[in-house]
């Protein structure tokens, strides 16, 4: 059945709706030589809304605070009937060490500059933006918590994390009564599906929405991408405002990739859809996902992604596609998957007793 934006899900172990789509605000200021401008930035954000949309994500780091920024001049009007989620973690003053990280130095400091942008007297979502390596869980976890018992803070997340450390934190939170994890925001697409290795298992288990961020896999889902860019460099690549040259840096553009692209184009075509609308719905149609997170530069870009919730994917078209985006799930996965394995654990199997 067809979704739309107002088609609200449950967030995680959450009472909280949010739309199928989340509206990534990454692309809203120019401070990283792509992006909208503001008024742009205001069409995209007035059109998600109008259509029914309610989640917006955004970061602490995101265009030099630009975007918070915009957000908060945006939202002025209709801020109660919005899930806001933001993110913190990431370096805010260059020479300061103590001004990145996970510890609560980080956290509360990046809550209270988040306020301010967003003018705002609380964030519906806030997610650890990145794993540090150092900072202990117990003070992540307190530190969250103790933001939700002052009502700066109604839900915490997680992102760009080891999956047995979100785990052990959602366990502890658990025990100690403190607040739970909501969602988990990971890079998942059609390209890159390695969380379902213990990720998305991990999330669905311990009552965590998954919110993938990139799920165009830096727009190479799109189809804009060719064989020749193979060859390409940010240096050689030509710069035209978008995040072309950020995509060729990232590596993602391979030739696995562009034969995964071209079996999305060949299910676009049979569907007279565009092929960044058969990426998303590929997506949607994971039970454990709650809203990839989409950004867009201009209104027709937005529009165009947010055609992929009236697709109905048929089980002959998801499986192409899987089968073009298989990967090795790898050790203890594969090993656990073997029918002489699954007939030991489930106890199908005759086992001869064998005694000295």
């Amino acid at each position: 059945m067809p979704l739309t934006l107002d088609t609200y899900r449950l967030l995680g172990r959450s009472g909280l709706r949010v739309s199928p789509l989340a509206l990534g605000a990454a692309t809203f200021g120019t401070e990283w030589g792509w992006g909208a401008e503001r008024d742009d930035a205001r069409k995209l954000f007035d059109h998600y809304v109008e259509r029914g949309g309610n989640f917006i994500d955004t970061a602490s780091a995101y265009t030099e605070g630009s975007s918070e920024r915009l957000l908060g001049e945006f939202t002025r009007d209709n801020r109660e009937s919005l899930v806001l989620a933001t993110k913190f973690s990431t370096l805010r003053r260059p020479g300061d060490p103590n001004s990145g990280g996970n510890h609560r130095k980080t956290l509360f400091g990046s809550v209270e500059t988040s306020l301010r942008r967003l003018n705002t007297d609380y964030i519906d979502l806030l997610y650890l933006h990145l794993w540090d390596f150092t900072t202990p869980v117990e003070e992540i976890l307190r530190g969250l918590d103790d933001l939700v018992r002052q009502g700066k803070v109604l839900y915490v997340a997680i992102s760009n994390t080891p999956a047995w450390q979100v785990a052990r934190m959602q366990a502890i939170a658990d025990l100690r009564g403190w607040s739970p994890l909501v969602a988990l925001q990971i890079e998942y697409n059609l390209i890159e599906r390695t969380g379902e290795r213990d990720l998305i298992p991990m999330a669905r288990e311990m009552g965590l929405g998954v919110v993938p961020w990139s799920p165009l896999a830096g727009g190479i889902l799109t189809g804009k991408y060719s064989r020749a860019d193979l060859t390409a460099t940010p240096d050689t690549a030509p710069d035209d405002g978008t995040r072309r040259n950020l995509t060729l840096a990232g590596g993602a553009l391979t030739e696995r990739s562009l034969a995964v692209v071209d079996v999305v184009k060949e299910v676009a075509a049979e569907l007279d859809r565009t092929p960044a609308q058969v990426g998303l719905a590929w997506t949607l149609r994971n039970p454990a996902v709650t809203a990839p997170v989409v950004g867009a530069r201009t209104p027709a870009q937005l529009e165009d992604n947010l055609g992929a919730l009236e697709i109905d994917l048929t089980p002959a078209h998801l499986a192409r596609l899987d089968e073009a985006s298989a990967f090795e799930l790898g050790h203890p996965h594969d090993a656990l998957a073997r029918e002489t394995t699954v007939a030991m654990t489930r106890g199908t199997m005759k086992i001869e007793a064998r005694h000295p």
